[in-house]
């Protein structure tokens, strides 16, 4: 009987130290599996980036804290990560503490910084004074280190703390007796297909503004006015911005202007005025109501995902819904239009764009949350390399991969909303030939290189 609790215990010693080595120093074996099989589509090879999970990171948070749907993500100077969440999308069971029913758990705050090492640094949230989202969406950071936030909420925000049992019960009433959604969804504004209407043109979309905060918090100043929209052509506010960035050289900010408008917007971040905006094809943007997946829809649907600005004076646009990227000058002139995965429904294929961070910017990462991969793009050419990922839960997996970003290093790192909630970290290996990954099973798919 000695000798069987001995072996017992040998063994279960010989696992733990078995995960611990794999998670430790076997970052290729987990990259290796998590990646469904590869298959060359044409002959020739081509040096391409690799890339490895990093399964720790970030580190654990205090206080019991978790976070909910991940749906904004950037990288700052310092290569400081900085997400932004939504609270109240974690379900009863997960915020047990907040309604001090059991030891564990409670949302984090809205905004949370980590240091290159998954430190936590900065965090902080809702501050009583100023309009605030009723549905996050998009961080950035400019190059004053000054943080902006998007938001997508076309309902008005809940009364109603996250995590408290006030939340839930409105949950459980009546559909009749419940108060107006908080979040908006991913499709198209309300009204008869093919005509104008919604609730921007009518001023009844909350989260038509973008807030700009110092690192820790302190509100500096405001685009726009809750429920101030009145649609795509509307010079004073915006309509549901789904990202913020910055144009290199001019420090223009740039919206994806988005989930309610049908644009891309570009303004002044001191004067806090438009300069400009621009649709579909550089087009005068309109509120027409427009089926889903069109790629070759004259017009941007719901929700216009991403406006990705370039060093060599381009901007990127995802149009979700369409299955397509649209590329402009940074005056909004059209220069060219790629589809990607056509087939997709659901929320579409072109999520978000990230560039590799040599000066040519040689590599253009696209996140798909919904078949769940990276695209891994040469970006002079358009021709997609390879992809990576796959739909699960284990480390380099994807649930709703949602945003996209790369540090100076070459990292990337992602971000994922609906159930994934949570942020990974993908290292950044060095450039190998493509046919390295194909034989390791890395890639997961190979388009004419």
């Amino acid at each position: 009987m000695r000798n069987l609790v001995r072996s017992r215990k040998f063994m279960m010693g010989a696992g733990i130290a078995g995960v611990l080595a794999m998670l430790a120093g076997g970052q290729a074996v987990l990259h290796q599996h998590f990646i469904g099989s590869a298959q060359a589509q044409a002959p020739g090879d081509v040096m391409v980036p690799k890339f490895e999970v990093d399964p720790l990171w970030p580190k654990p948070l205090p206080n019991h804290w978790v976070i909910g749907s991940t749906i904004g993500l950037a990288a700052d100077g310092q290569d400081n990560i900085w997400i932004i969440h939504r609270p109240a999308t974690l379900e009863e069971k997960e915020v047990y503490l907040t309604r001090k029913q059991a030891d564990c758990c409670t949302a984090a705050p809205d905004v949370l910084e980590f240091a290159p090492n998954g430190d936590l640094m900065h965090h902080w949230g809702k501050v009583a004074g100023h309009d605030w989202p009723s549905s996050n969406h998009g961080i950035t950071v400019d190059n004053q280190g000054n943080v902006w936030l998007g938001a997508n909420g076309g309902g008005q925000p809940a009364a109603y703390a996250p995590g408290s049992q006030a939340q839930f019960d409105a949950a459980r009433a009546p559909r009749g007796a419940r108060a107006p959604a908080p979040a908006a969804t991913g499709g198209a504004a309300s009204g008869a297909e093919g005509g104008p209407g919604g609730p921007c043109v009518e001023g009844k979309y909350h989260d038509s503004f973008m807030l700009k905060f110092t690192q820790d918090g302190k509100f500096l100043g405001e685009i726009g006015a809750a429920n101030g929209s009145r649609g795509s052509l509307d010079k004073n506010n915006v309509c549901g911005v789904a990202t913020i960035r910055f144009i290199p050289g001019t420090n223009e900010l740039v919206a994806a202007d988005g989930y309610g408008n049908h644009r891309v917007s570009v303004w002044d971040p001191v004067t806090m005025k438009l300069k400009r905006m621009w649709g579909a094809y550089g087009k005068p943007p309109t509120d027409l109501i427009i089926p889903h997946y069109n790629p070759d829809s004259p017009q941007f649907g719901n929700p216009v995902h991403c406006a990705q600005p370039s060093n060599d004076g381009l901007i990127y646009v995802c149009d979700r819904t369409n299955d397509r990227i649209q590329v402009f000058k940074t005056d909004g002139t059209f220069v060219k239009q790629y589809p990607l995965e056509v087939n997709t429904r659901g929320d579409g294929s072109a999520w978000e764009i990230a560039f590799s961070r040599d000066p040519a910017q040689k590599f253009m990462y696209v996140s798909d949350g919904s078949n769940e991969k990276i695209h891994v793009f040469d970006r002079a050419s358009m021709k997609e390399l390879y992809s990576f990922g796959g739909g699960g839960r284990q480390p380099g997996l994807f649930y709703a991969m949602h945003s996209i970003v790369t540090d100076s290093k070459g990292n990337i790192f992602t971000t994922e909303t609906y159930r994934g909630q949570r942020v990974q970290k993908f290292i950044y290996k060095g450039m190998v030939p493509l046919s390295t990954l194909i034989k390791t099973g890395i890639a997961g798919s190979i388009i004419n290189p």
